[in-house]
Protein backbone atom coordinates (compact mmCIF):
# COMPACT_ATOMS: atom_id res chain seq x y z
CA UNK A 1 0.00 0.00 0.00
CA UNK A 2 1.32 3.75 -0.84
CA UNK A 3 -0.16 5.74 1.13
CA UNK A 4 1.42 7.41 4.70
CA UNK A 5 0.04 8.61 7.92
CA UNK A 6 0.25 12.51 6.73
CA UNK A 7 -1.43 11.77 3.19
CA UNK A 8 -4.40 9.47 5.00
CA UNK A 9 -4.84 12.53 7.27
CA UNK A 10 -5.15 14.98 4.83
CA UNK A 11 -8.05 13.11 2.89
CA UNK A 12 -10.18 12.41 5.16
CA UNK A 13 -9.78 15.75 6.80
CA UNK A 14 -8.30 15.12 10.22
CA UNK A 15 -9.84 16.57 12.82
CA UNK A 16 -6.57 16.56 14.91
CA UNK A 17 -3.29 18.05 14.30
CA UNK A 18 -1.48 15.45 12.56
CA UNK A 19 1.85 17.12 12.90
CA UNK A 20 2.78 16.51 15.92
CA UNK A 21 3.25 12.26 15.00
CA UNK A 22 6.24 11.38 12.68
CA UNK A 23 4.92 11.03 8.61
CA UNK A 24 5.30 7.32 8.31
CA UNK A 25 4.67 5.18 5.94
CA UNK A 26 1.34 3.12 6.52
CA UNK A 27 2.11 -1.08 4.92
CA UNK A 28 -1.78 -2.21 5.21
CA UNK A 29 -5.18 -1.16 7.06
CA UNK A 30 -7.05 -3.62 8.72
CA UNK A 31 -9.82 -3.61 11.13
CA UNK A 32 -9.17 -6.54 12.72
CA UNK A 33 -6.78 -5.99 15.57
CA UNK A 34 -5.75 -9.42 15.62
CA UNK A 35 -4.12 -9.37 12.01
CA UNK A 36 -2.36 -6.01 12.72
CA UNK A 37 1.42 -6.12 11.91
CA UNK A 38 4.26 -3.86 12.61
CA UNK A 39 3.59 -0.37 9.99
CA UNK A 40 -0.33 -0.96 9.69
CA UNK A 41 -3.38 1.57 10.23
CA UNK A 42 -5.57 0.13 12.03
CA UNK A 43 -9.34 1.03 11.47
CA UNK A 44 -11.70 0.44 14.62
CA UNK A 45 -15.05 0.02 13.38
CA UNK A 46 -18.35 -0.37 15.25
CA UNK A 47 -20.63 -3.26 15.09
CA UNK A 48 -21.43 -6.01 17.45
CA UNK A 49 -18.35 -4.85 19.19
CA UNK A 50 -16.46 -1.85 18.98
CA UNK A 51 -13.38 -1.44 17.62
CA UNK A 52 -12.24 1.77 19.72
CA UNK A 53 -12.00 -0.73 22.38
CA UNK A 54 -9.32 -2.48 20.60
CA UNK A 55 -6.86 0.20 19.52
CA UNK A 56 -4.74 -0.37 22.62
CA UNK A 57 -4.17 -4.13 21.14
CA UNK A 58 -3.66 -3.11 17.89
CA UNK A 59 -0.50 -0.91 18.96
CA UNK A 60 0.53 -3.50 21.09
CA UNK A 61 0.50 -5.51 17.78
CA UNK A 62 2.57 -2.82 15.76
CA UNK A 63 0.16 -0.83 14.74
CA UNK A 64 1.87 2.82 13.65
CA UNK A 65 -1.39 4.84 13.88
CA UNK A 66 -5.40 4.62 14.06
CA UNK A 67 -8.26 5.89 12.87
CA UNK A 68 -10.59 6.83 15.71
CA UNK A 69 -13.80 8.97 16.75
CA UNK A 70 -12.60 10.00 19.90
CA UNK A 71 -9.71 11.38 21.41
CA UNK A 72 -6.80 9.28 22.13
CA UNK A 73 -3.85 10.57 24.03
CA UNK A 74 -0.19 9.55 23.48
CA UNK A 75 -0.66 7.68 20.53
CA UNK A 76 -0.58 8.46 16.15
CA UNK A 77 -3.64 8.92 15.38
CA UNK A 78 -6.76 10.28 12.76
CA UNK A 79 -9.68 12.17 14.24
CA UNK A 80 -12.64 11.43 12.04
CA UNK A 81 -16.71 11.45 12.51
CA UNK A 82 -16.60 8.22 11.13
CA UNK A 83 -14.40 6.03 10.70
CA UNK A 84 -16.07 3.76 8.06
CA UNK A 85 -16.94 6.74 5.76
CA UNK A 86 -13.18 7.78 6.08
CA UNK A 87 -12.09 4.94 5.47
CA UNK A 88 -14.72 4.76 2.11
CA UNK A 89 -13.22 7.99 1.23
CA UNK A 90 -9.64 7.24 1.55
CA UNK A 91 -10.35 3.96 -0.75
CA UNK A 92 -11.85 6.27 -3.38
CA UNK A 93 -8.74 8.67 -3.27
CA UNK A 94 -5.83 5.41 -3.54
CA UNK A 95 -7.93 4.28 -6.62
CA UNK A 96 -7.68 7.53 -8.46
CA UNK A 97 -3.78 7.67 -7.33
CA UNK A 98 -2.68 4.18 -8.28
CA UNK A 99 -4.20 5.34 -11.74
CA UNK A 100 -5.63 1.46 -12.67
CA UNK A 101 -8.27 0.49 -14.74
CA UNK A 102 -11.60 -0.71 -12.60
CA UNK A 103 -14.10 -3.59 -13.89
CA UNK A 104 -17.04 -3.61 -11.04
CA UNK A 105 -19.32 -6.83 -11.45
CA UNK A 106 -22.66 -7.29 -9.95
CA UNK A 107 -25.97 -9.05 -10.68
CA UNK A 108 -28.40 -11.55 -8.97
CA UNK A 109 -26.77 -14.44 -10.04
CA UNK A 110 -23.41 -15.09 -11.63
CA UNK A 111 -21.41 -12.12 -10.43
CA UNK A 112 -18.66 -13.87 -8.56
CA UNK A 113 -18.04 -16.30 -11.37
CA UNK A 114 -17.82 -13.86 -13.85
CA UNK A 115 -15.38 -11.34 -11.47
CA UNK A 116 -13.12 -15.06 -11.77
CA UNK A 117 -13.61 -15.34 -15.14
CA UNK A 118 -12.70 -12.00 -15.95
CA UNK A 119 -9.49 -11.63 -13.89
CA UNK A 120 -8.25 -14.80 -15.33
CA UNK A 121 -8.57 -13.75 -19.05
CA UNK A 122 -7.15 -10.19 -17.86
CA UNK A 123 -4.25 -11.64 -15.79
CA UNK A 124 -2.84 -13.24 -18.85
CA UNK A 125 -1.64 -9.49 -19.92
CA UNK A 126 -2.06 -7.32 -16.92
CA UNK A 127 -1.09 -7.61 -13.08
CA UNK A 128 -4.57 -8.16 -11.74
CA UNK A 129 -6.36 -8.38 -8.25
CA UNK A 130 -9.67 -8.89 -7.91
CA UNK A 131 -12.22 -8.91 -4.51
CA UNK A 132 -11.58 -12.55 -2.53
CA UNK A 133 -14.09 -14.13 -1.15
CA UNK A 134 -16.98 -12.62 -0.96
CA UNK A 135 -15.92 -8.93 0.48
CA UNK A 136 -17.86 -7.19 -1.91
CA UNK A 137 -19.89 -4.43 0.34
CA UNK A 138 -19.20 -1.38 1.94
CA UNK A 139 -16.36 -2.28 3.91
CA UNK A 140 -15.30 -5.48 1.76
CA UNK A 141 -14.60 -3.33 -1.74
CA UNK A 142 -12.62 -0.53 -0.02
CA UNK A 143 -10.25 -3.76 2.08
CA UNK A 144 -9.61 -5.14 -1.63
CA UNK A 145 -8.72 -1.89 -2.88
CA UNK A 146 -5.81 -1.55 -0.12
CA UNK A 147 -5.26 -5.02 -0.45
CA UNK A 148 -4.33 -5.07 -4.18
CA UNK A 149 -0.46 -5.22 -4.98
CA UNK A 150 1.45 -2.45 -5.88
CA UNK A 151 1.94 -3.13 -9.34
CA UNK A 152 -1.81 -3.98 -9.87
CA UNK A 153 -2.89 -2.50 -13.32
CA UNK A 154 -6.13 -3.75 -13.52
CA UNK A 155 -8.67 -4.50 -10.67
CA UNK A 156 -12.35 -6.60 -11.01
CA UNK A 157 -14.26 -5.59 -7.83
CA UNK A 158 -17.46 -7.50 -7.27
CA UNK A 159 -20.30 -5.29 -5.98
CA UNK A 160 -22.72 -6.77 -3.96
CA UNK A 161 -26.48 -5.14 -2.74
CA UNK A 162 -29.10 -5.94 0.59
CA UNK A 163 -30.63 -2.53 0.14
CA UNK A 164 -31.24 0.10 -2.44
CA UNK A 165 -28.30 2.16 -2.73
CA UNK A 166 -25.54 -0.09 -1.79
CA UNK A 167 -24.25 -0.06 -5.04
CA UNK A 168 -24.33 3.74 -6.16
CA UNK A 169 -21.73 3.52 -2.76
CA UNK A 170 -19.81 1.28 -4.42
CA UNK A 171 -19.74 2.82 -7.31
CA UNK A 172 -18.90 6.12 -6.18
CA UNK A 173 -16.24 5.29 -4.25
CA UNK A 174 -14.50 2.89 -7.30
CA UNK A 175 -15.40 5.21 -9.99
CA UNK A 176 -15.20 2.43 -12.41
CA UNK A 177 -14.05 2.12 -15.90
CA UNK A 178 -16.56 -0.73 -17.29
CA UNK A 179 -19.52 -2.34 -15.30
CA UNK A 180 -20.87 -6.07 -15.91
CA UNK A 181 -24.68 -6.81 -14.50
CA UNK A 182 -24.81 -10.44 -15.17
CA UNK A 183 -28.84 -10.48 -14.67
CA UNK A 184 -31.75 -9.54 -12.47
CA UNK A 185 -33.70 -11.95 -10.40
CA UNK A 186 -34.79 -12.48 -7.61
CA UNK A 187 -31.97 -11.79 -4.65
CA UNK A 188 -33.07 -9.74 -1.76
CA UNK A 189 -36.33 -9.30 -2.65
CA UNK A 190 -37.27 -9.29 0.89
CA UNK A 191 -35.55 -5.92 0.93
CA UNK A 192 -36.20 -4.05 -2.48
CA UNK A 193 -40.16 -5.82 -3.12
CA UNK A 194 -39.82 -6.14 -6.76
CA UNK A 195 -38.06 -6.98 -9.39
CA UNK A 196 -37.65 -3.23 -10.59
CA UNK A 197 -36.75 -1.95 -7.38
CA UNK A 198 -33.69 -5.09 -7.86
CA UNK A 199 -33.13 -3.72 -11.28
CA UNK A 200 -33.11 0.14 -10.63
CA UNK A 201 -30.67 -0.94 -7.79
CA UNK A 202 -28.50 -3.22 -9.84
CA UNK A 203 -28.12 -0.59 -12.29
CA UNK A 204 -26.57 2.31 -9.87
CA UNK A 205 -23.58 0.75 -10.92
CA UNK A 206 -23.01 3.57 -13.34
CA UNK A 207 -23.15 6.04 -10.70
CA UNK A 208 -19.01 6.23 -10.36
CA UNK A 209 -18.46 6.49 -14.09
CA UNK A 210 -17.77 9.56 -16.50
CA UNK A 211 -18.65 9.32 -19.86
CA UNK A 212 -15.71 7.02 -20.96
CA UNK A 213 -17.15 4.24 -19.21
CA UNK A 214 -18.64 1.09 -20.77
CA UNK A 215 -21.56 -1.01 -19.77
CA UNK A 216 -22.53 -4.37 -19.62
CA UNK A 217 -26.22 -5.26 -19.05
CA UNK A 218 -28.73 -7.88 -20.24
CA UNK A 219 -31.11 -7.95 -22.99
CA UNK A 220 -34.11 -7.85 -20.03
CA UNK A 221 -36.26 -5.53 -20.64
CA UNK A 222 -36.76 -4.65 -16.99
CA UNK A 223 -32.85 -2.66 -17.01
CA UNK A 224 -34.47 -0.97 -20.09
CA UNK A 225 -35.61 2.40 -17.90
CA UNK A 226 -32.43 2.61 -16.23
CA UNK A 227 -30.01 2.29 -18.78
CA UNK A 228 -27.77 5.41 -18.48
CA UNK A 229 -27.64 8.13 -20.87
CA UNK A 230 -24.17 9.11 -21.16
CA UNK A 231 -22.46 6.22 -21.06
CA UNK A 232 -21.76 2.96 -24.22
CA UNK A 233 -23.98 0.51 -23.17
CA UNK A 234 -23.85 -3.26 -24.53
CA UNK A 235 -26.78 -5.50 -24.87
CA UNK A 236 -26.28 -9.21 -24.10
CA UNK A 237 -27.95 -12.09 -24.02
CA UNK A 238 -30.36 -13.61 -27.22
CA UNK A 239 -30.90 -11.19 -29.75
CA UNK A 240 -28.55 -8.81 -28.45
CA UNK A 241 -25.20 -7.29 -29.67
CA UNK A 242 -23.15 -10.14 -28.25
CA UNK A 243 -24.45 -13.53 -27.56
CA UNK A 244 -23.93 -17.45 -27.16
CA UNK A 245 -24.76 -20.15 -29.13
CA UNK A 246 -24.66 -23.60 -29.90
CA UNK A 247 -24.14 -24.70 -25.91
CA UNK A 248 -23.43 -28.77 -24.93
CA UNK A 249 -23.82 -29.15 -21.71
CA UNK A 250 -21.59 -32.44 -19.95
CA UNK A 251 -21.17 -32.93 -16.43
CA UNK A 252 -17.85 -31.47 -15.94
CA UNK A 253 -17.50 -29.24 -19.15
CA UNK A 254 -19.18 -26.57 -21.05
CA UNK A 255 -18.29 -26.02 -24.87
CA UNK A 256 -20.15 -22.87 -26.32
CA UNK A 257 -19.34 -20.39 -29.35
CA UNK A 258 -20.26 -16.66 -29.12
CA UNK A 259 -19.84 -13.91 -31.48
CA UNK A 260 -17.04 -12.12 -29.10
CA UNK A 261 -14.21 -14.91 -30.28
CA UNK A 262 -13.79 -16.93 -33.34
CA UNK A 263 -13.41 -20.19 -31.98
CA UNK A 264 -15.57 -22.78 -29.76
CA UNK A 265 -14.62 -22.46 -25.99
CA UNK A 266 -14.70 -25.49 -23.39
CA UNK A 267 -15.06 -24.70 -19.89
CA UNK A 268 -14.13 -26.52 -16.97
CA UNK A 269 -17.45 -26.14 -16.32
CA UNK A 270 -21.00 -27.40 -15.72
CA UNK A 271 -23.81 -24.85 -16.02
CA UNK A 272 -25.80 -23.22 -18.94
CA UNK A 273 -25.35 -19.76 -17.59
CA UNK A 274 -21.61 -20.21 -17.20
CA UNK A 275 -21.59 -19.80 -20.92
CA UNK A 276 -22.80 -16.38 -20.48
CA UNK A 277 -20.39 -15.45 -17.98
CA UNK A 278 -17.36 -16.50 -20.42
CA UNK A 279 -18.56 -14.11 -23.08
CA UNK A 280 -18.53 -11.50 -20.51
CA UNK A 281 -15.05 -12.25 -19.73
CA UNK A 282 -13.77 -12.87 -23.07
CA UNK A 283 -15.99 -9.09 -24.13
CA UNK A 284 -13.77 -7.08 -21.34
CA UNK A 285 -10.41 -8.52 -22.20
CA UNK A 286 -11.27 -7.73 -26.22
CA UNK A 287 -12.00 -3.94 -24.67
CA UNK A 288 -8.80 -3.80 -22.97
CA UNK A 289 -6.90 -5.39 -25.65
CA UNK A 290 -6.01 -9.30 -24.35
CA UNK A 291 -5.43 -11.28 -27.37
CA UNK A 292 -8.09 -13.90 -28.39
CA UNK A 293 -5.70 -16.77 -28.02
CA UNK A 294 -4.63 -15.64 -24.35
CA UNK A 295 -8.66 -15.32 -23.61
CA UNK A 296 -10.12 -19.26 -24.52
CA UNK A 297 -6.81 -20.25 -22.96
CA UNK A 298 -7.39 -18.45 -19.29
CA UNK A 299 -11.45 -19.29 -19.94
CA UNK A 300 -10.32 -22.95 -20.70
CA UNK A 301 -8.24 -23.38 -17.77
CA UNK A 302 -10.33 -21.08 -15.08
CA UNK A 303 -11.04 -21.89 -11.60
CA UNK A 304 -13.69 -20.52 -9.62
CA UNK A 305 -14.15 -19.48 -6.13
CA UNK A 306 -15.10 -22.61 -3.89
CA UNK A 307 -18.77 -23.22 -2.75
CA UNK A 308 -20.46 -21.95 -5.98
CA UNK A 309 -21.23 -25.12 -8.63
CA UNK A 310 -18.75 -27.71 -7.63
CA UNK A 311 -18.95 -31.33 -8.15
CA UNK A 312 -17.59 -33.76 -5.52
CA UNK A 313 -17.48 -37.22 -4.56
CA UNK A 314 -19.29 -39.09 -1.97
CA UNK A 315 -17.75 -41.48 0.77
CA UNK A 316 -19.68 -44.00 -1.26
CA UNK A 317 -18.75 -43.02 -4.48
CA UNK A 318 -21.82 -40.75 -5.23
CA UNK A 319 -21.33 -37.56 -7.32
CA UNK A 320 -22.22 -34.58 -5.90
CA UNK A 321 -22.96 -31.06 -7.63
CA UNK A 322 -22.52 -28.30 -4.45
CA UNK A 323 -24.37 -24.75 -5.21
CA UNK A 324 -24.73 -23.83 -1.74
CA UNK A 325 -23.48 -20.49 -1.06
CA UNK A 326 -26.85 -18.76 -2.07
CA UNK A 327 -30.02 -19.14 -3.56
CA UNK A 328 -32.94 -17.31 -5.83
CA UNK A 329 -35.80 -18.58 -7.43
CA UNK A 330 -33.48 -18.01 -11.17
CA UNK A 331 -30.14 -19.52 -9.43
CA UNK A 332 -32.68 -23.04 -8.28
CA UNK A 333 -34.33 -22.97 -11.85
CA UNK A 334 -30.92 -22.45 -13.52
CA UNK A 335 -29.21 -24.90 -11.57
CA UNK A 336 -32.17 -27.52 -11.34
CA UNK A 337 -32.06 -27.87 -15.57
CA UNK A 338 -28.26 -28.24 -15.45
CA UNK A 339 -28.79 -31.14 -13.37
CA UNK A 340 -31.88 -32.30 -15.26
CA UNK A 341 -29.86 -32.38 -18.41
CA UNK A 342 -26.43 -33.97 -17.30
CA UNK A 343 -26.75 -37.93 -18.38
CA UNK A 344 -26.95 -39.67 -15.84
CA UNK A 345 -24.59 -42.17 -14.13
CA UNK A 346 -25.35 -46.20 -15.08
CA UNK A 347 -27.02 -48.19 -12.40
CA UNK A 348 -27.34 -44.63 -10.82
CA UNK A 349 -30.24 -42.15 -9.78
CA UNK A 350 -30.76 -38.47 -9.69
CA UNK A 351 -31.64 -37.16 -6.05
CA UNK A 352 -32.00 -32.96 -5.64
CA UNK A 353 -31.95 -31.66 -1.75
CA UNK A 354 -33.27 -28.43 -2.22
CA UNK A 355 -33.19 -25.83 0.66
CA UNK A 356 -34.78 -22.50 1.69
CA UNK A 357 -33.91 -19.16 -0.27
CA UNK A 358 -34.08 -16.56 1.85
CA UNK A 359 -34.88 -12.91 1.66
CA UNK A 360 -37.97 -13.18 -0.77
CA UNK A 361 -40.24 -11.24 1.20
CA UNK A 362 -43.92 -11.76 1.45
CA UNK A 363 -44.05 -13.46 -1.32
CA UNK A 364 -41.81 -16.19 -0.34
CA UNK A 365 -43.81 -19.05 -0.14
CA UNK A 366 -45.34 -18.71 -3.79
CA UNK A 367 -41.54 -17.61 -5.47
CA UNK A 368 -40.81 -21.33 -3.61
CA UNK A 369 -44.27 -23.09 -5.71
CA UNK A 370 -43.56 -21.60 -8.58
CA UNK A 371 -40.09 -23.94 -9.28
CA UNK A 372 -42.55 -26.64 -9.42
CA UNK A 373 -42.62 -26.51 -12.92
CA UNK A 374 -38.47 -27.55 -13.31
CA UNK A 375 -39.18 -30.51 -11.48
CA UNK A 376 -40.00 -33.75 -13.50
CA UNK A 377 -39.62 -36.98 -12.04
CA UNK A 378 -38.01 -38.63 -15.02
CA UNK A 379 -35.19 -36.49 -14.86
CA UNK A 380 -34.63 -36.28 -11.01
CA UNK A 381 -35.96 -39.43 -9.36
CA UNK A 382 -36.03 -38.68 -5.76
CA UNK A 383 -36.50 -34.72 -3.97
CA UNK A 384 -35.99 -34.08 -0.21
CA UNK A 385 -36.56 -30.51 1.01
CA UNK A 386 -36.11 -28.79 3.88
CA UNK A 387 -36.62 -25.42 5.72
CA UNK A 388 -40.17 -24.18 6.23
CA UNK A 389 -41.01 -21.72 3.01
CA UNK A 390 -40.36 -24.67 0.98
CA UNK A 391 -43.26 -27.07 2.12
CA UNK A 392 -45.32 -25.62 0.29
CA UNK A 393 -43.20 -26.77 -3.23
CA UNK A 394 -42.88 -30.17 -1.38
CA UNK A 395 -46.52 -31.05 -0.80
CA UNK A 396 -46.70 -30.00 -5.15
CA UNK A 397 -44.04 -31.94 -5.97
CA UNK A 398 -45.61 -34.92 -3.63
CA UNK A 399 -48.41 -34.85 -5.91
CA UNK A 400 -46.55 -35.25 -8.86
CA UNK A 401 -43.81 -37.72 -8.05
CA UNK A 402 -44.58 -41.58 -6.83
CA UNK A 403 -45.07 -42.39 -3.31
CA UNK A 404 -41.66 -42.65 -0.76
CA UNK A 405 -39.67 -40.35 -3.67
CA UNK A 406 -40.44 -36.82 -1.81
CA UNK A 407 -39.83 -36.11 1.70
CA UNK A 408 -40.04 -32.71 3.60
CA UNK A 409 -37.58 -31.95 6.52
CA UNK A 410 -38.47 -28.64 8.34
CA UNK A 411 -36.16 -25.80 10.22
CA UNK A 412 -37.61 -23.31 12.49
CA UNK A 413 -36.68 -21.41 15.24
CA UNK A 414 -38.05 -24.24 17.13
CA UNK A 415 -37.58 -27.51 14.93
CA UNK A 416 -34.78 -28.50 13.01
CA UNK A 417 -34.31 -31.87 11.38
CA UNK A 418 -31.18 -31.31 9.74
CA UNK A 419 -29.78 -35.05 11.55
CA UNK A 420 -33.10 -36.45 10.13
CA UNK A 421 -32.91 -35.80 6.81
CA UNK A 422 -28.84 -36.41 6.68
CA UNK A 423 -30.24 -39.64 8.57
CA UNK A 424 -32.25 -40.64 5.24
CA UNK A 425 -29.83 -38.57 2.44
CA UNK A 426 -27.85 -41.15 3.61
CA UNK A 427 -29.95 -44.66 3.51
CA UNK A 428 -31.16 -43.37 0.03
CA UNK A 429 -27.47 -42.44 -1.71
CA UNK A 430 -26.20 -45.44 -3.28
CA UNK A 431 -22.73 -44.90 -4.95
CA UNK A 432 -23.55 -44.63 -8.65
CA UNK A 433 -26.00 -41.60 -7.73
CA UNK A 434 -25.72 -38.12 -9.05
CA UNK A 435 -27.05 -35.40 -5.86
CA UNK A 436 -28.00 -32.01 -6.21
CA UNK A 437 -27.70 -29.60 -3.30
CA UNK A 438 -29.04 -26.06 -3.53
CA UNK A 439 -29.98 -23.41 -0.65
CA UNK A 440 -29.24 -20.64 0.75
CA UNK A 441 -26.06 -20.49 2.99
CA UNK A 442 -27.66 -19.65 6.20
CA UNK A 443 -29.71 -22.98 5.66
CA UNK A 444 -25.81 -25.11 5.98
CA UNK A 445 -26.04 -27.50 3.35
CA UNK A 446 -22.06 -26.48 3.01
CA UNK A 447 -22.22 -28.90 6.34
CA UNK A 448 -24.35 -31.95 4.90
CA UNK A 449 -22.13 -31.70 1.85
CA UNK A 450 -19.04 -31.97 4.27
CA UNK A 451 -20.69 -35.05 5.96
CA UNK A 452 -21.81 -36.69 3.26
CA UNK A 453 -17.83 -36.33 1.56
Amino acid sequence: MKLSLHEVAKVVEAQNSISEFEDVPLYQIEFDSRKIEKGDLFLPLKGVMDGHDYIEKAFENGAAATFSEKVIEGRPYVLVKDCLKAFQQLAHYYIEKMRLDVIAVTGSNGKTSTKDMIEAVLATTYKTYKTQGNYNNEIGLPYTIFHMPDDTEKIVLEMGQDHMGDIKLLSEIAEPHIAVVTLIGEAHLEFFGSREKIAEGKMQITEGMDSHGILLAPGDPIVDPYLPENQMVIRFGDQQEIYVKDIQENKNSLTFTTNVLDKAVTLPLSGKYNATNAMLAAYVGKLLAVAEEDIIEALENVQLTKNRTEWKVAANGADILSDVYNANPTAMRLILETFAQIDANKDGKKIAVLADMKELGPTSVDLHKQLITALNPDQIQDLIFYGDDIEGLAQLASQMYPIGKVYFFKKTDEIDQFDQMKQHLKEILGSHDQILLKGSNSMNLAQLVQDLV
